[in-house]
């Protein structure tokens, strides 16, 4: 079953990959060209996005009133529902970096097959950034965890008892 999976696995990402490579969106240009709204304004990611949109809304009619997935005993859906400021801030970094280099995951992996100029120094950066965050979000967690409080003294604690236990 596990070998099954990742063969699965596999051909989609094999699939996600020609899909990108067909619509030309491991060319920075056409991100980049989505993004210029004011000047030579290029509408090819809008079209690859409602086709995404598009497949996922006959996929999800399908798989919809199924109790589980085929090759999984439960479907894997988030639970969390709150917007954190760490949610916001990395939907920053991920914006700003998608508009400055066109780049995102995807596509920029699939740019390193096809050997496109630049995208080496993107997925270095995205390698780095991958594990200074792995590095400092533990360093973050514990600086915004509060310290614990002292406990009040004991209701039946004289100050002389309090004095001495110290």
């Amino acid at each position: 079953m596990k070998s099954l999976n990742h063969l699965v696995s596999f051909i989609s990402g094999l699939i996600f990959a020609i899909g990108l490579g067909l619509s030309g969106m491991t060319l920075p240009s056409k991100v980049i060209g989505f993004l210029d709204l004011f000047g030579e304004w290029d509408p090819a990611l809008m079209w690859v996005m409602g086709g995404a949109a598009t497949t996922y809304m006959i996929v999800f009619r399908l798989v919809q009133g199924k109790s589980r997935p085929i090759l999984a005993s439960r479907f894997a859906v988030p639970t969390r529902k709150d917007i954190t400021p760490r949610l916001l801030l990395g939907a920053v970094f991920f914006g700003a970096g998608w508009g400055i280099a066109g780049f995102c995951p995807g596509p920029a992996i699939t740019s390193i097959a096809a050997g496109h100029q630049g995208v080496l120094v993107f997925g270095a950066a995205m390698v780095t950034g991958m594990y200074l965050f792995k590095w400092l979000d533990p360093i973050l967690a514990r600086a915004a965890t509060p310290a614990p409080r002292e406990a009040p003294p004991s209701a039946t604690a004289t100050p002389a008892a309090e004095l001495a236990s110290k």
